[in-house]
């Protein structure tokens, strides 16, 4: 059995990654971002909560309260064919529960869909320790805005970025942004310094470690 290189810790931040095997498309369809978002509110509870299928026949899941988290998010990026998550953990072994109930639920739920089997993502997924604050701004933009780093259209990627630049995103307000949003005078401020940042690590070619193309 494999071991991690990053110790996961409580209350610290980790840059997650991972794309499709063979680089193939994780999200095919408009419903394959639908449900995988889904998945990342339902399965991100401190206790398990079985199949998101089974579960939607239920009268009264939706008015069951919500457990603990596991983790925070703090932004993501949904792309074609892999994603990026700012993870902040909240309980001990947070993120690796709940990044494998993600993975084999929506895995399940792809197969299922397109009637295909075996592994949908590249092996196990992939962390970074975020080991300083201006670490932690940088690699928010890197997420925020990773579907121009790869000159995608809105329609085939979705980011927390609307949460972080607009003040009416309405009832999608999904990410803990404090941590970020805090450290500037306005969302503005901050969408100035995510466009700066993206073009200093072009520059500097800082993103090519984290490119899954």
């Amino acid at each position: 059995m494999s071991i991690r290189k990053v110790k996961f810790v409580n209350n610290h931040y980790y840059h997650i990654f991972n794309r499709g095997v063979d680089k193939r498309e994780i999200f095919s369809e408009p419903d394959d971002f639908t449900r995988f978002f889904q998945s990342m509110d339902e399965f991100n509870t401190q206790n398990p909560i079985g199949s998101i299928y089974q579960n939607s026949f239920n009268p009264l899941r939706s008015s069951t309260p919500k457990c603990e988290k596991l983790v925070n998010f703090i932004c993501y990026c949904l792309n074609p064919n892999h994603y990026h998550f700012v993870l902040e953990q909240l309980v001990d072994n947070g993120i690796e529960k709940f990044m494998q109930r993600l993975g084999t639920g929506y895995t399940n739920f792809f197969n299922h869909k397109y009637k295909r089997g075996g592994s949908l993502f590249q092996g196990k997924y992939k962390d970074v320790f975020i080991d300083s604050n201006e670490y932690l701004l940088h690699i928010s933009a890197y997420v925020n805005l990773n579907d121009q780093i790869h000159q995608l259209r809105s329609s085939t990627s979705k980011s927390s970025w609307r949460e972080y630049i607009s003040d009416s995103f309405g009832d999608h307000n999904f990410c803990v942004k404090g941590v970020i949003l805090d450290q500037f005078n306005s969302r503005e401020e901050y969408k100035n310094f995510a466009e700066d940042s993206l073009k200093f690590m072009k520059e500097k070619k800082e993103m090519e470690k984290f490119l899954l193309e």
